[in-house]
């Protein structure tokens, strides 16, 4: 365990080198920082951090730099997460209240993400999953041509038409209707076949392909709509980081174009909680110079997708993890008022 003067140590490196991107050194952090001792016993506790590998001495600078094991134990133990001022809140909730429709305040989301933490924003779509269905709408276009309008918790809106092997009435359409959605309203997604499967013995004969053939479409729309989306901005942000990657940018900006890799990066979306990984702690290779902070948001108590910003190491975590968190929730409130 390191004494508290150790870590108080630490910590003015951490900020220092963040704010600063120069190496530091032991006269620096006694003149910026009351950690009333002499620069000697600072220095004395710098050799005793590198020798632990909390910090590293890059080239033959006189200075030191945190490692990725010293960034993991300024997040686990001193950094708290930076509130937001309230001006910053203010123009959170204008921006994102403005957003008509679910891809808008996806992407209006990544917008602020990118602009408020200046790293590369990621927000995954809504998993639906784990999204209920909040209606079910049938509109009869022809006699014998429908359209089915599936409306998630979430305000996902998916239309399909559907072309019915006999005409429909409209009293059996409005009967299919009300039963459907007594049946399926408020219930996952995972739930809904087994509940519908016996609905067409509901109905008369004639009926009945009819009906099969509704409940076949609104099956297919739950299991395209379960693929995870994500959308990314701000990977220009990246270029002002040069300096922060060892060899060059390319391996991360091959990685940010991964799918799969960026949905691993997040991490499962039904963990809520805020998430920090660093360096090294992300497998894939071409971001083991990045660091990651992720938050689950929703429309209720339950997680329904991840959000998150990627950059360097050098990052100000008490500042990204306050912007990360601020934007989750208010996403969450508009998810839930929708």
């Amino acid at each position: 365990m390191l004494s508290e003067r150790r870590l108080e140590v630490l910590r003015a490196i951490v900020q220092d080198y963040v704010g600063t991107e120069e190496p530091v050194g032991s006269k620096a952090l006694t003149e910026r920082h009351n950690l009333r001792v002499s620069p000697a016993t600072v220095r004395n506790d710098m050799a005793a951090l590198e020798d632990e590998g909390y910090i590293a001495q890059p080239h033959t600078s006189a200075g030191r730099i945190p490692t990725d094991k010293g960034y993991r134990l300024f997040v686990d133990k001193l950094a708290g997460v930076k509130p937001l001022s309230s001006p910053e809140r203010r123009a959170i909730q204008n921006f994102l209240d403005g957003a008509v429709d679910l891809d808008d305040v996806v992407g209006r989301t990544v917008r602020l993400l990118a602009q408020l933490t200046r790293q590369v924003a990621v927000v995954q779509y809504p998993s639906l999953t784990r999204s209920t269905v909040r209606h079910v709408e049938l509109l009869a276009l022809a006699p014998a041509r429908l359209m089915l309008v599936l409306i998630t918790d979430t305000g996902r809106v998916e239309q399909r038409m559907i072309d019915c092997p006999a005409p429909i009435g409209e009293t059996v359409l409005a009967d299919l209707r009300a039963r459907l959605n007594s049946r399926v309203v408020g219930q996952r997604f995972t739930e809904v076949p087994s509940l519908v499967q016996d609905l067409p013995e509901a109905f008369d004969a004639d009926d009945r392909g009819t009906i099969s053939a509704v409940l076949a479409t609104l099956l297919e729309t739950l299991v395209e709509e379960t693929e995870e989306r994500l959308m990314i901005g701000g990977t220009a942000n990246l270029t002002r980081f040069g300096h922060d990657f060892p060899l060059t940018i390319r391996p991360v900006l091959e990685a940010l174009e991964e799918q799969v890799v960026l949905l691993k990066l997040l991490g499962e979306s039904n963990d809520s909680g805020m998430t920090v990984r660093i360096g090294h702690e992300n497998h894939h290779e071409g971001l083991s110079s990045t660091s990651v902070v992720s938050v689950g948001y929703g429309s209720g108590d339950e997680a329904v997708a991840k959000l998150g910003v990627v950059g360097p190491t050098r990052m100000d975590y008490p500042g990204t993890m306050g912007a990360v968190r601020a934007v989750a929730r208010y996403v969450g409130q508009i998810l839930a008022e929708s």
